[in-house]
């Protein structure tokens, strides 16, 4: 935790862990009530991409970032954010490589171009940098396979058409996924906060609902791809779908929810597995033969594979798709934890 000689602003990096590799996770510009709300999420986001990265089966681990913004509308003086940015670059410097940033909440692959200024342990840079841009394409297309995953799960077909899909959320991530699923022929009921994004439901045919009538909805998938905690004690038994896979974040107020789902007969494709398309992508970027984003479609599609490995699990011990997730993901913690105890000859 340091305070920016440039811009005064608190900045924040936890590194959770570094077993399989670097620790990787995006650099998120927010406004908290105080430092230890900050904390407390930089810790808790730093752990998830841990078990994200190694359930995917990168050789990265788990970090996070933070810029403490000083009000809810971001810094506002003329070259704050630019001095933020630049701070930040210089607290992910002092760690040596331990830990590599990318762009999350509140930040840009423009902002990543600033940050690198300060250090080379930046990704999500553009093309013309040499880096993979926008992730938001790449996380779509991991929700979209674990879409169809799930259908073929509950249906027997991963067809989407004559599908109902409910998608609460259409930013970046949720427009794209909006769009894969009208291509594949799906039915669409869209919802955002932003009336704005009505627009693309026109654009899509699809049909429009007020935000808190979506969970509800009749649908066959429900896909959250806004903020997290959707899903509670509450919620989840409002649930109108019998699948719920989507891009948002940390979509369980507790980890016990699973097992609510689970009773219910709700297919809960966890959301540390379904969006793991961004960081699969940046894996290529940092992989040594450069970036190829062929390559990156390919290894993004493997979500598929890994959520089918996962659900068979779960099946196999009568656990949740949460508990199977997370058993694959300390597996994989602990074999690397076992080579890197080994001496080299």
């Amino acid at each position: 935790m340091r305070r920016g000689a440039r811009s005064g602003l608190f900045t924040m990096v936890a590194v959770h862990s570094t077993v399989r590799g670097p620790a990787l996770g995006g650099c998120r510009l927010w406004h908290y009530d105080d430092a230890r709300a900050a904390m407390r999420d930089v810790l808790r986001l730093s752990r998830a991409m841990t078990f994200k990265s190694a359930v995917a089966g990168l050789p990265l681990g788990g970090g996070k970032g933070i810029i403490l913004a000083p009000d809810p509308a971001g810094p506002t003086r003329r070259g704050l954010r630019a001095d933020a940015l630049r701070d930040f670059g210089d607290t992910v410097e002092a760690l040596g490589g331990k830990y590599v940033t990318a762009e999350d909440v509140g930040t840009s692959a423009r902002d990543m171009e600033a940050i690198a200024s300060r250090t080379s342990h930046v990704t999500g840079l553009s093309r013309r940098r040499g880096g993979s841009g926008d992730p938001s394409p790449w996380t779509a297309l991991g929700v979209h396979e674990a879409i169809k995953v799930c259908c073929e799960r509950v249906f027997g077909t991963p067809a989407l058409r004559e599908r109902t899909i409910a998608i609460a959320g259409l930013g970046h991530v949720g427009a794209r996924v909006a769009n894969l699923c009208a291509k594949d022929g799906a039915t669409l009921l869209l919802t955002d906060v932003d009336r704005s994004k009505r627009e693309l439901a026109g654009d899509l045919g699809a049909h429009w609902l007020e935000p808190d009538a979506a969970l509800a909805a009749a649908s066959d998938v429900y896909v959250p791809c806004a903020l997290g905690g959707v899903l509670d004690h509450a919620s989840a038994v409002r649930i109108g779908a019998p699948i719920v896979a989507g891009a948002a974040n940390n979509q369980l107020a507790d980890d016990d929810v699973a097992e609510l789902l689970a009773q219910r007969g709700v297919l809960w494709a966890p959301d540390f597995v379904v969006n793991a398309g961004g960081i699969v992508n940046i894996s290529v970027e940092l992989e040594a033969q450069g970036y190829d984003p062929r390559r990156a479609r390919t290894r993004v599609r493997g979500i598929g594979d890994t959520l089918q490995r996962i659900f068979d699990a779960a099946h196999a011990t009568r656990a949740t798709p949460l508990d199977a997730a997370m058993t694959l993901a300390r597996e994989r913690l602990a074999e690397a934890q076992a080579a890197a105890a080994i001496p080299r000859a």
